[in-house]
């Protein structure tokens, strides 16, 4: 008798167990599915077309301070670029300074920022008979901008200006603006803009 009572009392135990084996995979699917990131929400690009441009005042390669009120009455192509002499800052520069005739037709003046040093940008301007003024930044006017981001290269992150250009009215307001810029052609481009304003 004891060995059959002891039977039955063995048959709820086992029947706990499947019960359990049972409900484990789904505590784990659901423990899975609290564990899984969420997908981050796409951030849109903070636009400052419409907006009054950011106002700076920074040193040129000429040494001397250059501030955008300087230029009111004028359109102003500012543009920020990665790193004086290298190959894709090289091409823009160039492409800017072969559009000077387009520019000054309609009365812009061109202003090229990176947080290069004074020297490096005289080097810079200098090799490749540069037409505009290059400024330094130490990284206030481009977070000004919002062109001061973290990048990915070769697996390493750090902090650096993505390549963008503002083009501002005579009144100091952004008509309009370009971001992780495509450097091929993108001097004309902004030579368009400018004429259809």
């Amino acid at each position: 008798m004891a060995t059959k009572r002891k039977a039955k009392a063995a048959k709820p135990k086992t029947a706990k167990k499947a019960a359990k084996k049972k409900a484990a995979p789904a505590k784990r699917k659901a423990a899975s599915k609290k564990a899984a990131p969420k997908k981050a929400a796409a951030k849109t690009m903070p636009s400052l077309a419409g907006k009054t441009a950011p106002a700076f005042s920074l040193m040129s390669d000429e040494g001397k301070k250059v501030s955008l009120k300087d230029f009111r009455g004028r359109r102003v192509i500012l543009y920020f670029y990665p790193k004086d002499d290298t190959p894709g800052c090289t091409t823009e520069a160039c492409a800017f300074r072969d559009a000077e005739v387009d520019f000054s037709r309609a009365d812009a003046v061109v202003l090229g920022v990176s947080k290069d040093s004074v020297k490096s940008h005289q080097k810079f301007k200098a090799k490749f008979s540069l037409n505009f003024p290059l400024l330094a930044d130490d990284a206030g006017v481009c977070e000004a901008y919002d062109v001061w981001k973290l990048k990915n290269m070769y697996g390493r992150t750090y902090m650096g200006i993505e390549r963008s250009t503002f083009l501002i009215d005579e009144e100091g307001k952004v008509r309009a603006e370009w971001r992780k810029v495509s450097v091929p052609g993108h001097a004309t481009e902004v030579v368009k803009a400018l004429q259809s304003l």
